[in-house]
């Protein structure tokens, strides 16, 4: 199939991570990508990323351009005016003072829809601050909800904050741009972490409001032995997520504890000794041997595995999900993917 936005034209003015990805996004499902990039690579980049290539420019055009400079920035303007898109991640007001910003634009494309990818967002008491995934998450409150009791939350670096809000943003542009080709104006669209974030926190709200969560009660994600990750003999390790009633009986059943009675399921009383019995069991044999005994079946299961090892596990290679290059860097496809409708 044709990809979806492959009729898109996007102007990138490379960033940090979640700008990059949402334009890695768009270029994914078909958009003509052109990133202006800083002619020096930047410190965070050269730490972070290495001397190799970097997957964020992957399907992407680029064009080195100093925006401090008149002419490049004049050849950037250039860009915009056959442009349908534009994002950009500085500081709120940096592309305003290189005469790039919402109304300059305007000018001279009323039609594009406008990207701004910050963390804290454009306005507020923050926005002006520096921040990285790990603050964003904080201050939405969903970092707290990793962490069991008395013990220090952490969550995967640039995953929940940076790559929600690169999502976040590249949903909103192809909705504005859905509006823009039917007729509607352009305009812009305000990226910022923390409201992304909050917004896909809604179904950790929903289970908070039953007192589930975030509360002095036991919860099912933090204290029953159904839900956690689990310890093997040989220092891997195991996650289970029974939290349905008959994935749970299943579990008991597979794991021959036929004394346990599936109907108390959430009794929680029985947890911190079930608990320590699963512990001890998961402890008792190396994780292959729960990968042969509980992988694929409904008890809600899967191995913790590396990232390398993510790479070949036998579901995500009939999926085509990574691939690996020559040099060993692991490379990951698009998502989400398409069919034909009739192809069924």
């Amino acid at each position: 199939m044709n990809p979806p936005l492959k009729e898109v034209r996007v102007v990138e003015f490379e960033g940090l991570g979640p700008g990059p990805l949402a334009g890695r996004m768009l270029a994914d499902m078909g958009a003509q990508v052109t990133v202006i990039a800083r002619p020096q690579k930047g410190a965070v980049t050269e730490l972070l990323g290495g001397t190799g290539g970097n997957p964020l420019r992957f399907g992407k055009t680029i064009v080195a351009l100093d925006l401090k400079r008149d002419e490049d920035r004049a050849k950037a303007r250039e860009l915009l005016v056959s442009a349908d898109a534009l994002i950009e991640g500085n500081r709120p007001g940096v592309m305003e003072k290189l005469g790039l910003g919402p109304a300059e634009c305007a000018r001279i494309n009323p039609k594009l829809v406008y990207g701004r990818m910050t963390g804290w967002g454009q306005q507020g008491p923050l926005a002006m601050a520096a921040g990285h995934d790990l603050n964003y998450v904080a201050l939405t409150g969903l970092l707290s909800l990793s962490a069991h009791r008395g013990e220090r939350p952490i969550v995967p670096p640039t995953v929940v904050g940076d790559a929600a809000g690169a999502l976040g943003l590249a949903f909103g542009m192809v909705c504005a741009l859905l509006d823009v080709r039917g007729g509607g104006s352009g305009r812009v669209v305000d990226g910022a972490i923390v409201d992304v974030l909050a917004m896909l926190g809604s179904i950790a709200q929903w289970v908070r409001r039953s007192g589930q969560l975030d509360s002095a009660e036991p919860s099912p994600f933090h204290d029953s032995p159904f839900y956690d990750v689990y310890a093997c003999a040989d220092g891997r390790f195991i996650t289970l997520g029974a939290l349905e009633p008959q994935f749970y009986a299943l579990l008991l059943e597979k794991l021959g504890l036929s004394d346990v009675e599936p109907s108390a399921q959430y009794h929680v009383r029985t947890w911190p000794a079930l608990k320590e019995r699963f512990a001890a069991l998961f402890a008792s044999q190396p994780r292959a041997y729960w990968d042969t005994l509980l992988e694929g079946s409904d008890v809600c299961y899967a191995p913790v595995l590396s990232v390398a090892e993510a790479a070949v596990h036998p579901h995500n290679a009939a999926r085509g999900i990574y691939s690996v290059g020559v040099d060993g860097g692991i490379h990951v496809v698009g998502a989400p993917r398409f069919t034909p409708l009739d192809s069924a």
